[in-house]
């Protein structure tokens, strides 16, 4: 079930950037949210969290991470290092943890970062016309953002997080609705909405029902029933299965440059997640001789 979920989140790169082959990156977005609300909000049960922070995690988690993933996709990264990118989540996710709750960085996250900062660094420095400076730091936005959705999240405590996507996504709407009438205007909408074939129709749907749905219960229900440890380290094939169904699906190319810095990325989000479990294991039993 993990893998069929991080299976989901990975292939979803190359598959969006097929619908923004015809739809603007914000009306895709819209068109996301507004399946993820409607029908489901009215058999999803609302969470028991204060409104202002279904309101936090909606404009942070769908306007911010999703709008800003979907327009540097739509012109500005490449879809397989848009998916390892978004990645920096974690590190960021730390980084505010430090800053609001005090938590302290331990030394092999520093590596850790250091690793991961190096493949960004890589990407920053072989930039080209399929991914730009603009389309880097977009991704990087996007995850600022995603990882301010997972302070809020942290503060609502055990929820039903189906329950958070759903209820949370009348709060994507508004903002993502309004820049894209603003900036791509009611006749290019009309335009595009015309335009859409069953293909592109097909695409949003499994963003909402795939990705928003699917992938946020079953990976909440897998946390509910196993171990985090166990289940939480599969998220690390999320950009495997994103640059390698780029690859498949795009033709986008992997060059030697971009699997080194795939490397320093993983190393840095492995070494991040998995470290503490290699160090409990090596650690010397109570009562044992060294």
């Amino acid at each position: 079930m993990a893998l069929a979920v991080v299976a989901v989140w990975g292939t979803n790169f190359p598959i969006f950037k097929i619908a923004l082959d015809t739809l603007p990156p914000l009306l895709l977005a819209v068109l996301r949210f507004a399946l993820v609300l409607l029908p489901a909000v009215f058999f999803v049960r609302r969470p028991d969290v204060p409104w202002r922070k279904l309101a936090g995690y909606g404009v942070l988690i769908g306007s911010g991470q999703f709008g800003l993933l979907y327009l540097a996709v739509g012109g500005h990264i490449s879809p397989g290092l848009a998916s390892l990118v978004i990645q920096m989540q974690v590190f960021f996710t730390i980084g505010l943890a430090m800053f609001t709750v005090g938590e302290r960085l331990r030394p092999f996250q520093v590596v850790a970062l250091l690793l991961a900062t190096a493949g960004i660094g890589v990407i920053a420095a072989r930039t080209d016309g399929q991914t730009t400076p603009l389309g880097l730091a977009m991704v990087l936005a996007a995850a600022l953002c995603w990882a301010g959705g997972n302070q809020v999240a942290r503060t609502m405590g055990r929820v039903d997080m189906l329950g958070v996507v759903v209820w949370s996504s009348l709060f994507s709407l508004p903002p993502l609705l309004l820049l894209s009438l603003v900036l791509d205007g009611p006749a290019r909408i009309a335009q595009a909405l015309a335009a859409a074939d069953t293909t592109v129709w097909a695409v949003v749907l499994w963003q909402s029902v795939g990705n928003s749905l699917f992938g946020y219960a079953v990976w909440g229900w897998l946390l509910a029933r196993h171990p985090a440890a166990t289940v939480v380290p599969m998220a690390l094939l999320v950009p495997v299965f994103g640059m390698a169904s780029s690859a498949w699906i795009l033709g986008e190319s992997l060059p030697p440059w971009k699997l080194l810095a795939a490397g320093l990325v993983m190393a840095g989000l492995a070494l991040n997640l998995l470290w503490p479990r290699i160090a409990a294991a090596l650690r010397p039993a109570p009562g044992m001789v060294e």
